[in-house]
């Protein structure tokens, strides 16, 4: 009779372990290995959200910033093709879009910088050696019961560009292009993102020294790079996306991961897929297979090579959530500055005050301006952008410009968020793959 009853003990424990699910959106198998079964949504918000700025303004402090990202980038490149110059590689860093989260048990709010030009995730963390003013209190490790610091001999410690192994574990140096830096202790915590998804073990920096200009609008930075220390590497998952809303929007934009990351579409016609190339000195990027650029009805006549990956890792096409305008090569962007003035019947604006580096003075009323069609050609096929995504008028000043700009003779070109508003951008890295598809993103 005892063996009988501790059988049937057992098997009800069995049947209470199997049956009775936790509260999280992940199963246990799921928990275990990170990955996210049903996806989830994270809020997004531009970093001049609320601010009382025309769509002009915005633009002009987003080129500012850009022509910063886009000297960061280009520095990137060039320490990698002669990274005897540097003492660790050096990433793109800040970013124009926050992300909402929250880090540790019980969890703390926070907003991160989206970075799709980087990898490691960071928040600064008590006690703090050089810690800049953020907007939410710094993260304390030791109320966090989920916080665990991670060993030298960890796959995420090897993966650092630079680190040390100290007594209390990996220590980390990341480097940004501009020099910033931030220094510390990699760990690992439990994250939460959008609806009470909570992921544990997700591995990031904990910062106690952390310096440079660009992160004070956050509290840290995400990493959504294609490296293996980024948040979509750490969560298996091979598919994310976002959906930008127009810049002058005071609505929140969207970032999707798992199984979130795609949004059935019936305008199969409308939709754009190109390949996504690698280039193996900067393996981060989210590099696009560019072949040409059409202005009006006119393939401009630019060099084959001009967006392809050099042979020692310049050069290229990079998509950029992170940067405003879209830059392209110093002299593709001649000819398409030279077509464009051919094709606007308007008078050329010579006073540099938009700072822009193509402008037009336009008529009080811009309802009769026809501008000319601007195509990307991709391998796999063109987007045909809307007006709104590549001009900008400014009534204030009675100019319309062109919200693109050169990239000078560094070779790098970057497709920028402007030219991506009211499109769902669907990362494919199984597939290897990057897909467009229109969508007015304020209602998704």
């Amino acid at each position: 009779m005892a063996s009988l009853s501790l059988f049937i003990f057992v098997t009800l424990a069995i049947l209470v372990i199997l049956f009775v699910n936790p509260t999280f959106s992940t199963s246990r198998r799921a928990l275990e290995h990170k990955k996210v079964q049903t996806g989830f949504r994270v809020t997004l918000k531009h970093v001049d959200s609320g601010k009382n700025l025309t769509k002009f303004e915005r633009i002009q402090r987003g080129m500012k910033r850009g022509q910063l990202r886009l000297q960061r980038l280009s520095a990137a490149t060039t320490a990698s093709s002669d990274a005897a110059q540097v003492e660790a590689p050096i990433h793109a860093g800040t970013g124009e879009f926050l992300m909402n989260l929250a880090i540790g048990t019980p969890p703390e709010s926070l907003s991160a910088i989206l970075d799709t030009g980087s990898d490691l995730i960071w928040t600064q963390c008590k006690p703090c050696t050089q810690c800049y003013d953020q907007p939410t209190p710094i993260f304390d490790p030791k109320k966090s019961s989920s916080f665990s610091k991670l060993s030298c001999n960890s796959q995420l410690c090897s993966a650092l560009p630079a680190s040390t192994c100290a007594s209390d574990g990996c220590e980390y140096i990341y480097q940004y292009g501009d020099y910033s830096v931030t220094q510390g202790i990699l760990a690992s915590e439990t994250f939460t993102f959008g609806d009470k998804v909570s992921i544990p073990n997700v591995g990031f920096g904990c910062g106690s020294d952390n310096e440079g200009d660009g992160f004070s609008q956050g509290s840290g930075l995400v990493g959504l790079g294609r490296g293996p220390l980024s948040l979509v590497s750490q969560l298996e998952e091979p598919k994310f996306s976002y959906c930008l809303t127009t810049i002058d929007d005071s609505k929140t934009s969207s970032l999707f991961l798992g199984s979130l990351a795609s949004v059935n579409s019936t305008q199969k016609k409308s939709i754009t897929t190109t390949t996504l190339t690698k280039n193996p000195s900067q393996p981060s990027f989210y590099y696009l297979s560019l072949k040409g650029i059409s202005v009006g009805g006119t393939r401009l006549d630019i060099d084959k090579s001009t967006f392809e990956v050099q042979d020692d890792g310049s050069g290229g096409l990079i998509i950029d959530s992170g940067t405003t305008l879209t830059y392209i090569d110093g002299n593709a962007f001649d000819a398409l500055k030279k077509e464009f003035i051919a094709q606007t019947k308007l008078p050329v604006d010579t006073s540099g005050v938009s700072g822009l580096d193509l402008c037009f003075t336009s008529p009080s009323d811009t309802s009769d301006v026809e501008v000319p069609k601007l195509i990307f050609h991709f391998n796999g096929g063109d987007l045909d952008l809307p007006a709104e995504n590549y001009v900008v008028t400014d009534s204030s000043s009675g100019l319309l410009c062109l919200a693109l700009g050169s990239s000078g003779n560094s070779g790098m070109s970057i497709f920028g968020n402007i030219q991506q508003q009211n499109y769902l951008v669907i990362h494919d890295l199984a597939k290897e793959t990057l897909s467009f598809i229109p969508k007015q993103c304020d209602e998704l």
